[in-house]
């Protein structure tokens, strides 16, 4: 049953506890509230501020899991604050661990900061949670999959074009990276996780998955330097530096490139050109 006084009572005081800065989001000069706007929660929570605005008056329907799932995001809430927030609101708190997509808010804070830098925050499985705008415009948008597809190990091995921005001689490293992750992932996780199903997919779809994956690889590390096709500027070499959060199993991934390089002045110059391509 929800307790709709404490949800309420929890939103306000969660909601003025964050500072603009915090989100990513500009303090402005004539700004008299010391936490966060309604509205402005509300466009982080991805709902309307009638309807956040009623839940802090103790009134409205009762909020959905899916919709506390992005509360407890857009109030950059911690494991233990998201697992209160749907307790108040008459839901069982979900799962923590390797299969869950709640970013914690450590990452969130680095990567509001990286707003002229190509970053990403990915689950184990390679699903993409959240991109910088300098992301969009290295990749595409890769959290716009759903299904299977979220996956950029899946997507792979069953999707051509996933290729097509990636140096053709790093092709094969790629495929024998992806499966053997995969592999340790389920060695985690166990037969019957999401690990495993996706496997069960690749094995009935792609020949070459079924090639790798008789070879049981385990161990194939990634590059630190990543090398990009780009449609619109071209070759990239770029280093990936990776920050993980052991609590969620979550991997903060961020692309730079040495200064002084042609990766660097191209790196400039997809800042201008920006994300345009859609995939």
């Amino acid at each position: 049953m929800i307790d709709r006084v404490e949800l309420a009572k929890f939103l306000r005081k969660r909601r003025e506890a964050l500072q603009p800065e915090d989100v990513g989001l500009p303090r402005g000069a004539r700004r008299r509230t010391s936490g966060l706007r309604r509205e402005e929660v509300a466009v982080l929570c991805h709902m309307s501020t009638d309807y956040y605005a009623r839940l802090e008056r103790e009134r409205g329907p009762r909020p959905s899991s899916q919709l506390l799932a992005s509360m407890a995001q857009g109030l950059h809430l911690s494991l233990d604050e998201r697992d209160h927030l749907f307790r108040l609101a008459g839901h069982q708190a979900p799962e923590r661990g390797g299969t869950g997509d709640h970013i914690s808010p450590g990452l969130l804070r680095i990567l509001d900061r990286l707003a002229d830098t190509p970053a990403e925050i990915v689950t184990e499985l390679g699903e993409t949670l959240r991109q910088t705008p300098m992301g969009v415009a290295l990749t595409g948008d890769t959290t716009r999959y759903s299904g299977p597809a979220r996956s950029v190990g899946f997507r792979w091995f069953t999707d051509p074009s996933e290729r097509l921005r990636y140096a053709p001689e790093e092709h094969a490293f790629l495929s024998r990276m992806y499966a053997s992750g995969l592999r340790q992932t389920i060695g985690l996780r166990g037969p019957g996780s999401r690990a495993a199903y996706l496997a069960e997919l690749l094995l009935e779809r792609s020949e070459e998955f079924r090639r790798l994956w008789d070879e049981h690889e385990i161990g194939v590390r990634p590059h630190e330097t990543k090398r990009f096709a780009h449609p619109e500027v071209g070759p990239l070499e770029l280093t990936c530096q990776r920050l993980i959060d052991p609590g969620q199993a979550h991997s903060l991934l961020v692309y730079t490139a040495i200064p002084g390089t042609e990766s660097y002045e191209k790196l400039h110059l997809l800042s201008v050109i920006g994300p345009r391509s859609p995939h």
